[in-house]
């Protein structure tokens, strides 16, 4: 799975990043979900500053979602073989 990083500067001016966002094709029925809550993430660390600069949107995922769907998400094929 491809992740990508994302940074800011929230209202006190201090810099944050977000680490760990999957990539997702739009036809993934996960899509959605994995959007909206990286929405309400950044937006609750924009408006409400803290200390910490850093953030790992995969924790955050593990907390908020069912962990059956956390599963499927973050499941990765096992090759036999290196193949």
């Amino acid at each position: 799975m491809i992740y990508k990083r994302l940074e800011f500067k929230n209202m006190a001016g201090q810099k944050v990043k977000i680490t760990e966002i999957p990539v997702l094709d739009p036809r993934n029925p996960h899509y959605f979900l994995v959007h909206a809550r990286l929405q309400a993430l950044a937006a609750f660390i924009y408006n409400n500053p803290d200390s910490k600069t850093s953030y790992s949107f995969h924790d955050y995922l593990k907390r908020k979602m069912k962990w059956s769907d956390f599963i499927q998400l973050y499941r990765t094929e096992q090759y036999s073989h290196n193949a």
